[in-house]
């Protein structure tokens, strides 16, 4: 298994690097070709919200992307470290997406996007943080 671990500070601007490393490391592991913009948009739609929540709540730690490389599988995880009023476990497409304290909507609206362009996605938060991990089919590992 490979991971490539990317920091960094919660600043729109360097959403779009954390697209960019998603989209060459994904081609690297395998993901089809066609699917590569959905992997943009879903890790940039994601990092957007991690990078939102931490600026909502004034939190200085860097947003935390982890780019896993598995036999048939190449999985992404997002990570903030915002605190959850309700804490979630929820897989979509079969339980829904969480219902957030995000006033405005946004937090749910990024969350609808990502499970519409990835069929593979898995929110948990809680008191300490957030992770969105997506994962897209690769071929096997020679």
């Amino acid at each position: 298994m490979a991971t490539v671990e990317l920091r960094f500070s919660a600043l729109p601007e360097h959403v779009r690097t954390a697209r960019l490393v998603a989209a060459a490391v994904a081609r690297r592991a395998g993901v089809d070709e066609a699917v590569l913009d959905e992997v943009r948009l879903a890790v940039g739609e994601a990092c957007t919200r991690a990078v939102g929540l931490h600026q909502h709540v004034g939190i200085t730690a860097p947003v935390k992307v982890s780019l896993i490389e598995e036999e048939k599988q190449f999985s992404i995880e997002v990570g903030d470290e915002a605190p959850h009023a309700v804490p979630t476990d929820i897989e979509a497409g079969t339980a829904g997406l969480p219902v957030t304290e995000d006033p405005e909507g946004e937090d749910e609206m990024g969350l609808a996007v990502i499970s519409g362009l990835v069929d593979d996605v898995q929110v948990k938060t809680g008191e300490s943080g957030g992770l969105i991990r997506m994962s897209w089919p690769t071929p096997p590992l020679a």
